[in-house]
């Protein structure tokens, strides 16, 4: 089974109340808390869309979309 590619992070800021529970579960640092205490993808390129930030998070603020999704 081929990696999957990362397409996007979605997050819906309205949503996120920046608990920050998916920083901390991000295996790869991918994520951080912004000025507002918003999460953002801050080095993307690092992801390795494994999800667990997804799965973590309590308000359903972020999605992680791959290539294989789409298909």
């Amino acid at each position: 089974m081929a990696k999957p590619k990362l397409k996007a992070h979605v997050i819906n800021r309205e949503w996120c109340k920046g608990c920050g529970i998916c920083v901390h579960f991000c295996p790869k640092s991918v994520l951080e808390l912004d000025e507002t205490d918003k999460v953002f993808a801050a080095r993307r390129s690092d992801c390795i869309c494994c999800h667990l930030c997804e799965l973590r998070c309590p308000d359903l603020a972020i999605e992680i979309e791959t290539e294989q999704d789409g298909q």
